[in-house]
């Protein structure tokens, strides 16, 4: 895996098209399997807000077109967060929920295990509370 100017995470994944996939698998899933309630009860009833924001923040983290901080300025990803009570199991159950929704989303398995491992440093940052 070696992603860069010239190819990018988001242009490996497929782009605009693929990455819109791969959020609202990551949200069906969330809103539908037992085990991701735990970050599920975390949201709102309508999931179309966090949709697009996942979607926007991921385009421009992934190196694509810098939607999110366009619309809304720096993403600030640990204080907006702040508000919610994010341990290790809500960390683990965001991962699984989206390795879950990677499987059947993003083809290439290496590029899948790159990204997990990038969007856990994330995940596990975020976490503002022991257990």
């Amino acid at each position: 895996m070696n992603p860069g100017p010239d190819l990018t995470p988001y242009q490996m994944i497929g782009g605009e098209q693929q990455l819109r996939s791969l959020v609202d698998m990551f949200y069906d899933l969330m809103d539908t399997v037992p085990e991701y309630y735990v970050i599920r009860k975390l949201h709102p009833q309508d999931l179309a807000s966090s949709r697009d924001k996942l979607y926007m923040f991921l385009s421009g983290w992934l190196g694509g077109p810098p939607l999110y901080v366009e619309k809304y300025g720096h993403p600030m990803l640990r204080a907006r967060h702040l508000p919610f009570a994010i341990g290790n199991a809500e960390r683990d159950a965001w991962m699984a929920c989206m390795a879950q929704a990677m499987q059947s989303r993003v083809a290439d398995e290496k590029l899948r295990e790159w990204l997990l491992a990038q969007l856990f440093k994330t995940a596990d940052w975020m976490r503002n509370r022991e257990g």
